[in-house]
């Protein structure tokens, strides 16, 4: 981006004038005071540490200007331009506003239980075959993320694919009324957050608020395997697309087929007959996310060895059913951004079909968020458990023990290993002690579990950990 001050200040409803800064040009913003660069609008947001401490930080990196909160206008520098706004975060959010009006790109908005990432990743990919495409940058999906990224685009960007999450109710009717999105994808409906809402029901409720901003001529993609889905769809009255397994959706695999040793996936798709599709990831649940994301090509008309050419060389977020290479040789599949019920077991039933000279092992760690049947829910995971196909477990997190009641009927008491939160460390040491090069090792828990820590341990070794 670039912008005055001037215009930056009608565009917040600054409260002051700025005097001879009203020229100073503005060319990004960010609110991390340490990740700005030279030229950027820095934005003190309130928190655990409060943004407004850190000014001089945000100066020491090359900020030019700063919104300020008014209420702490006494203590605003008085060499340096600040622009005094009631709330710097909706400042930003209406900054957002004012650039998405000028750019004027079109936007694909994304969310979903699990899968809205990769999805985010594979759309863009596809899209940016054919036109100039910003996303999303790693999961900033949320009421910071989303202005953030739209004022990330350049002034020649022609679509906006943004991810959007939530854990409220009326979170994404806010994001969606500031990007009012041309498409609106869901990918499917979980179990994520359900100690906020209750049940899948409200999780489905909730997600339809994606619509809300939706443009009159925009077009609704969603999961038609998903039932909650498709009852709601008749509540939007735009134009629907759907994708799944099914034969009754718009777009379905007529045939999938795993590559397990080059952990990819081929498949063909009913509206494409004569192609084939690779991605470079395992599971009929990443075929889904393929499915939505040529859904949008399509709807943009994008030729379809493009479409083929934008899912082969997808560039993935980290962390995300990604596989890597341990210190001692053993192959690594992390998945530790994000979990829940539906997602884990997902991840575990395709990691458990991977060829490996040695043994499938599992690291699990809590799924957070999941309200008062957390337990039941950590114990259904059992489900996606067969010890012939993943033979040991490392198991983390109070919840966890329900699991590990769960499957004692069925695995040998040494190939199960319960540590809680206070013994990561030791958990780390006994995996790796435990581990040979033929083996393959998972990694899958909420964020807040940072298994990034056992992870680390496995590339770098311990004393790196």
């Amino acid at each position: 981006m670039k912008m005055q001050l001037a215009e930056i200040a009608t565009a917040v409803d600054a409260q002051n004038e700025l005097g001879d800064w009203a020229t100073v040009t503005v060319t990004s913003v960010h609110f991390d005071s340490r990740q700005l660069t030279a030229g950027a609008l820095f934005v003190p947001l309130p928190g655990e540490h409060d943004g407004h401490e850190f000014i001089a930080g945000a100066r020491a990196h090359g900020a030019v200007a700063s919104l300020w909160a008014a209420s702490r206008a006494a203590e605003a520098p008085a060499d340096f331009p600040v622009l005094l706004v009631d709330d710097p975060l909706a400042a930003m959010q209406a900054l957002a506003k004012h650039w998405l009006s000028k750019i004027n790109p079109q936007v694909v908005a994304i969310t979903g239980s699990n899968g809205k990432t990769t999805t985010k990743d594979m759309t863009a990919s596809v899209l940016d075959t054919e036109f100039n495409v910003v996303k999303t940058f790693a999961n900033y999906n949320n009421e910071v993320g989303v202005p953030f990224t739209v004022l990330s685009m350049d002034a020649n960007t022609e679509v906006l694919v943004v991810e959007m999450g939530m854990d409220r109710f009326g979170q994404l009717d806010a994001l969606s009324q500031l990007v009012q999105p041309d498409v609106a994808v869901i990918t499917m409906i979980g179990e994520a957050h359900i100690e906020f809402f209750g049940t899948r029901d409200k999780i489905a409720d909730a997600k339809l608020e994606i619509t809300h901003g939706l443009k009159d001529d925009g077009r609704f993609v969603f999961n038609g395997d998903e039932p909650l889905l498709t009852s709601r769809a008749a509540d939007v009255p735009n134009e629907h697309v759907t994708f799944g397994q099914h034969s009754s959706n718009q777009f379905y695999p007529t045939q999938i087929d795993q590559d397990n040793e080059f952990h990819q996936t081929t498949f063909t798709v009913n509206a494409w007959p004569d192609e084939t599709f690779k991605i470079p990831l395992l599971g009929d649940y990443n075929v889904n996310n393929a499915l939505a994301a040529l859904a949008v090509g399509e709807l943009f008309h994008i030729r379809t060895a493009n479409l083929v050419k934008g899912l082969a060389e997808v560039n993935l977020t980290s962390n995300r059913t990604e596989w890597l290479t341990g210190l001692a040789g053993e192959a690594i599949l992390s998945d530790i951004y994000n979990a829940n019920p539906t997602a884990m077991k997902d991840v575990l039933t395709m990691f458990g079909e991977t060829p490996t000279a040695g043994r499938h092992v599992a690291v699990l760690g809590d799924m957070l968020e999941l309200g008062e049947d957390a337990d039941q829910l950590h114990a259904s995971v059992a489900d996606a458990l067969d010890p012939t196909k993943i033979q040991t477990l490392y198991l983390i997190g109070p919840h966890m023990r329900a699991l590990a009641d769960a499957i004692a009927d069925r695995y040998p008491a040494d190939q199960v290993h319960y540590y809680d939160n206070s013994q990561k460390d030791q958990l780390t040491a006994d995996l790796i002690a435990d581990l040979n090069e033929s083996d393959e090792v998972m990694l899958k828990a909420s964020h807040g579990e940072h298994l990034e820590t056992v992870l680390n341990a496995l590339e770098n070794g311990l004393e790196q950990a």
